[in-house]
């Protein structure tokens, strides 16, 4: 896999995480229960972002790119789970993506092999998704957005890579990683997306996770690899013997 040279330039990428229950969704007791966290992702010259995993109240999140002077032209899913794209979670409606592409006319970006899952939680149709493979890059102005296919926790969930950032998803937590007793869960893949895939991210990059199941919001590739217990085992035996 190769990743897109990224534009060398700080201050134009548009970079921002919002955690659900705190800074959005602040009247719906799930969200912050299941502390999700949502990114804007954009072009300050374009005035273009794209939202990743716009779940429990979108009207709100479109309205904060707009406070930022952003005009949200895309949106990325991490994964088919209604707690970042919203659906039926244990009988409890979420608003997601359906909701937010009635709001605003985009579509929604996702691997291919998570389109049935997305589209049987979602209700969304095929002409809303733009479907990828991994190394694929999504471009948001002029901000490169690589994403990486990490199976495992679903079968296409993904993860981006934007500048020294990296998005990801419940593949890879501060502390932990996404489960995979799940429906679509495979524990030798998460294993493989884990120490192979994510393997060519540096060190100095900073991982921002899917929800905040540690006291920071983020910490260095170099750091988690040192302190995430999911990086302990030395095969994908020992791995299937603690995680399988």
């Amino acid at each position: 896999m190769t990743f897109v040279k990224q534009i060398d330039d700080s201050k134009r990428l548009y970079f921002r995480q919002l955690l659900s229950g705190r800074d959005f969704a602040c009247e719906q007791p799930i969200a912050e229960q299941m502390v999700n966290f949502v990114y804007l992702i954009g072009d300050r010259e374009t005035n273009e972002a794209i939202v990743v995993d716009p779940t429990y109240a979108p009207s709100e999140l479109l309205e904060i790119a707009r406070t930022d002077g952003m005009t949200l032209v895309g949106a990325l899913a991490t994964h088919w789970h209604p707690d970042h794209i919203g659906g039926d979670l244990f009988g409890n409606p979420l608003e997601g993506i359906r909701e937010l592409l009635e709001l605003q006319g985009l579509r929604v970006h996702i691997q291919r092999e998570e389109a049935p899952w997305v589209k049987r939680m979602t209700g969304v149709s095929d002409s809303d998704l733009v479907l990828h493979s991994g190394g694929d890059v999504v471009q948001v102005g002029e901000i490169p957005i690589t994403l990486l296919h990490t199976p495992g926790h679903t079968p296409g969930s993904q993860c981006f890579l934007v500048q020294d950032r990296l998005v990801a998803g419940d593949t890879l937590f501060l502390q932990g990683c996404g489960r995979t007793d799940l429906p679509g869960g495979d524990p030798s893949a998460l294993y493989r997306s884990l120490t192979q895939v994510l393997a060519k991210v540096p060190d100095s990059a900073i991982l921002f996770p899917g929800h905040q199941y540690a006291p920071q919001s983020s910490a260095s590739m170099l750091d988690t690899r040192k302190t995430n217990y999911v990086f302990k085992p030395k095969s994908e035996r020992e791995w299937l013997a603690m995680f399988g």
